[in-house]
């Protein structure tokens, strides 16, 4: 039987209706007390996470031909990423009970894949795109900027959505929304700063572009905030591409690394935040993953449950993306760890079966999309 487990917000701000995340709100499950970490160590926690990455070097990119659904020449990545089912040169010691219904393990430094299962499959990727909403905003803004929150700022938050508690009337800085959307995946947090960038439809096509200029060409943005929409679809493989290049930035890698932060509640009060990302806290039964410094989980009805985790061991950073397992709450995260133990435990001897590839804006050759890309459980809308 599940405990009831005590409430760290701010009384007035949640009042254990506000809808949180995840099923049956597990996501906001307390850090055990000595886990819990001042405001000064939360803001000085970027020094502790590996931001001296070495920089993603140039992935061999994909010749510029139209992308095949059978892996054909001209698939983004490589040939064999365009191909259904398990890709790696070595499959000895992949682990064997994956129920995932996509996902991928890459070299962050080199951008090489090394193992992958139907790496371009569309689906629905939640929360996960605030990734690229991050790598697509976070250098607009001044992390000290203030932004006093208004009605209209939260008028079209989706009901049901993920929330960090942000409340009209009260003033924070850049720095705090962004830490409501890394931590607490907070969608208010997202419109807050939507609007500020101009409003969701110019911030759509903003990530629109940048997903193009990325190369991650299966993802469809229809809202900022990963929401279910109908249409709004990514890959295991589009995902990970967001999460390398927003790993280049400090401020989305301190963010992702978070564990928690206090967060403003009106005058002098504050309530606690936790990140929700359970390889990073240790929640719910969970061993925090040695090496792990982020990036984002995701998770709607229709999503089910969606993740991207990067860890470093070793001197090598390892990037995994899990979309969609049949398995439940912690599966997700269960089955990123397996992944990365074995990436890990292959030293650099998997050779690659594909690779990230190289932005425009950066001297990427230009490939084109596949019209006949699996989709599957797309995103009505809940």
């Amino acid at each position: 039987m599940t405990r009831a487990l005590p409430c760290l917000c701010d009384p007035a701000v949640c009042r254990r209706q506000l809808p949180l995340y995840g099923p049956r709100v597990r996501e906001s499950s307390p850090l055990p007390p000595a886990a819990r970490m001042s405001r000064r160590a939360v803001i000085g926690l970027g020094a502790a996470v590996p931001l001296t990455l070495a920089a993603p070097a140039a992935a061999s990119p994909a010749p510029p031909a139209s992308v095949g659904q059978g892996g054909e020449p001209g698939t983004i990545g490589g040939a064999r990423l365009g191909r259904d089912g398990v890709q790696a040169q070595k499959t000895a010691g992949l682990p064997k009970k994956l129920t995932a219904r996509s996902w991928l393990v890459a070299d962050h430094d080199s951008g090489e894949v090394l193992a992958s299962y139907n790496a371009h499959r569309r689906l629905a990727p939640a929360s996960t795109l605030k990734m690229l909403f991050a790598d697509t905003l976070l250098d607009k803004f001044e992390r000290t900027r203030t932004y006093k929150v208004t009605d209209a700022d939260l008028a079209d938050v989706p009901s049901g959505s993920s929330l960090v508690g942000i409340r009209p009337g009260i003033t924070y800085t850049v720095e705090q929304l962004w830490l409501g959307v890394f931590l607490r995946s907070g969608n208010d947090a997202v419109h807050v700063l939507s609007h500020m960038n101009g409003g969701l439809a110019k911030t759509v096509a903003e990530m629109q572009a940048r997903a193009e200029d990325l190369q991650a060409l299966d993802t469809r943005v229809a809202s900022p905030d990963g929401y279910d929409h109908k249409g709004q679809l990514s890959s295991a493989y589009d995902l990970t591409l967001f999460a390398r290049h927003g790993l280049k930035n400090k401020d989305f890698r301190g963010y992702c690394a978070t564990r928690t932060a206090d967060y403003p509640a009106g005058g002098k009060k504050t309530f606690q935040i936790q990140n929700t990302d359970r390889l990073l806290t240790g929640a719910w039964g969970l061993d925090v993953y040695e090496g792990l410094f982020g990036v984002k989980n995701g998770y709607t009805s229709n999503a089910g449950n969606t993740f991207t985790g990067a860890a470093t061991r070793d001197g090598r950073t390892l990037l995994v993306t899990v979309m969609h397992p049949k398995s439940g709450g912690n599966g997700v995260y269960e089955e990123t760890a397996a992944l990365l133990d074995w990436g890990f435990a292959q030293a650099g001897a998997a050779g690659p079966v594909g690779a990230l590839v190289t932005p425009l804006s950066e001297g990427g050759a230009k490939a084109s999309p596949s019209p006949t890309a699996p989709v599957e459980r797309a995103a009505t809308g809940t």
